[in-house]
């Protein structure tokens, strides 16, 4: 926000005079008397300066357009009313303001299927908060770039083959049914049958070699399971940039670890390559039986980028119970000397049932994603069977994302349909309402809305209440991006949706005779339906046109 960064910069100035290095903060406050807040005073009370301070302070606040007025408590808090009139000229353009002041280049690693297993309700939160992020990150003017980051490489790969094999599979025509049934019964012989677990091994070490029987029948494997992935990822409208995965890094590994080796900083201990970096546990970087683990894989496709495209950050949208591999991950970066770059786990918590335990089928298997999208979808029609497929499409979705992303990523949360659904609860439902209502009021209006300006001495509270909420967006926008914390924007649209709501319930605002009223709240409409489809863009969600 250019008024309140200017503002910051100049109070920052006057205690630089005073030799005081400190950051100015302005907040939002809880007071609804004020719209911000600055803090900083309160610790200078001892400051044999701060009489003269404050006299600075209020010079440049007498001196800002934006400020309607202000007051300096007893406890030194600054507390400010903004001027209505100044800050339109900002909410209304909005896109402009929220660019930062040095961009970066982000990849966004998140997603992470397996080949041969079907997208399953835990890979909903890394979907969804992933895809958020990037698209935050992208409106600030990042450059940005997703890799979905597949395994499709390694054991489980040939266990596949091998039970296929046994069981004279037509891998010309496998279908992902197939590979779905195949998968956990594979990995359970592999973990039981010894026999089993040597033939697969063997399999293994033949596909690193690239046997061409065996490279046939993994890209057979692998293009039935991308058909099936990317119908289920545009079903719930992710898309990535990048689609690579363990394959594409595995050739690099050998090398890697031979100058690892060269440079003592890894070595030898029970058949195992592990880091000589001292920790505990230690760091594995291969199996005794020489296969590679996912930290060599990772560090793999660290190389692989750095290779390959040019970015200053990585973030790995992760479940939380990753966060030692990831701890183990950066401490390795660090340590092998890769090239310094930021890198950074995003974690989260889990998706449990309505009951609280974990997502389950009722055969006791993992709940696909597609099945869940099917539930949603038919619940929501049962609720309203005169919408049309793509709107429910539209609102399955936003339920799946909007309900995901209200909750803290640090947290875990049930998924619970009714209360997800709720008209008037604060959900997915509720917002897209807000949005349809508003698309239909500036409809109905037949005005060219473009064409009016916000009138304040004719605003009544109502219409203040949704204004002043309007100039909150972008310290939301900012605390999602210096946090990774989506939440912050989905509770933010509900908040702008409830104002809206109450705007339009509180006057019928076409068959109003006062025209200044009208077109004053036609105006404000239009930003509340401006700022809720850019918020619904952060958050990955597509309105709905009807309801």
């Amino acid at each position: 926000m250019y008024q309140l960064t200017k503002l910051e910069n100049n109070l920052e100035s006057v205690l630089k005079n005073f030799n005081i290095t400190e950051k100015i903060d302005i907040k939002l406050t809880r007071n609804e008397s004020f719209d911000l807040q600055i803090n900083n005073l309160v610790k200078l009370k001892d400051n044999p300066n701060l009489i003269e301070i404050i006299d600075n302070f209020q010079r440049e606040l007498d001196s800002e357009p934006f400020i309607k007025k202000y007051e300096i408590s007893e406890k030194n808090f600054i507390n400010i009313e903004i001027n209505l009139n100044e800050f339109l000229k900002t909410v209304e353009n909005v896109r402009n303001f929220i660019k930062v002041s040095s961009p970066k280049k982000i990849i966004f690693d998140y997603g992470g299927p397996n080949i041969g297993k079907p997208l399953h309700v835990g890979h909903l939160r890394s979907l969804n908060i992933g895809r958020s992020l990037y698209n935050v990150n992208k409106l600030a003017g990042n450059t940005v770039l997703s890799d979905i980051h597949m395994g499709d490489w390694g054991m489980p790969i040939a266990q596949i083959i091998q039970y296929g094999i046994e069981k004279k599979i037509d891998f010309e025509n496998i279908t992902i049914q197939e590979l779905e049934e195949i998968y956990p019964i594979a990995s359970d012989l592999y973990s039981k049958n010894n026999d089993f677990t040597q033939l697969a091994q063997n399999i293994n070490k033949n596909l690193n070699n690239n046997q061409k029987d065996l490279i046939n029948k993994w890209k057979k494997i692998k293009g039935t399971s991308l058909r099936s992935l990317e119908s289920t990822l545009d079903q719930l409208n992710h898309k990535f940039d990048l689609w690579r995965g363990e394959s594409d890094v595995n050739d690099l590994i050998p090398d890697m670890i031979e100058d690892l080796k060269s440079k003592n900083k890894i070595s030898l201990d029970d058949g195992a390559y592990v880091s000589s970096l001292k920790t505990d546990p230690k760091i594995l970087i291969t199996k005794s039986d020489g296969s590679y683990l996912y930290l060599t894989t990772d560090l793999a496709t660290v190389l692989d980028r750095l290779d390959n495209f040019e970015f200053d950050k990585t973030l790995y949208i992760v479940d939380k119970r990753q966060k030692l591999h990831f701890e183990q991950l950066f401490l390795s970066l660090e340590y092998f000397d890769f090239p310094t770059k930021e890198y950074e786990h995003i974690p989260f918590g889990t998706v449990n049932d309505a009951d609280g335990n974990p997502f389950k089928t009722r055969e006791g298997g993992t709940k696909k994603l597609t099945d869940l999208y099917d539930e949603t979808y038919k619940y929501i029609k049962a609720i309203n069977n005169e919408l049309d497929e793509v709107s429910l499409g539209l609102l399955s979705n936003t339920v799946l994302t909007y309900s995901d992303l209200i909750t803290n990523r640090n947290t875990d949360y049930k998924f619970d349909l009714e209360k997800f659904t709720n008209v008037n609860g604060k959900t997915g439902v509720y917002i897209q309402y807000a949005n349809v209502r508003a698309k239909k009021l500036i409809n109905d209006s037949s005005l060219e809305v473009s064409d009016f300006s916000i009138l304040s001495e004719e605003l009544d509270n109502n219409d203040k209440s949704l204004l002043r909420s309007l100039i909150k967006f972008e310290f939301y926008f900012e605390q999602t991006i210096k946090n990774n914390e989506p939440h912050h924007l989905a509770d933010y649209l509900y908040e702008i949706s409830q104002k809206f709501n109450g705007m339009y319930q509180g006057i019928n605002i076409l068959e109003n005779e006062n025209t200044v009223l009208k077109e004053n709240k036609l105006k404000i409409t239009d930003l509340f339906l401006q700022y809720s489809n850019l918020l619904m863009e952060c958050l990955g969600i597509l309105p709905v046109k009807k309801m």
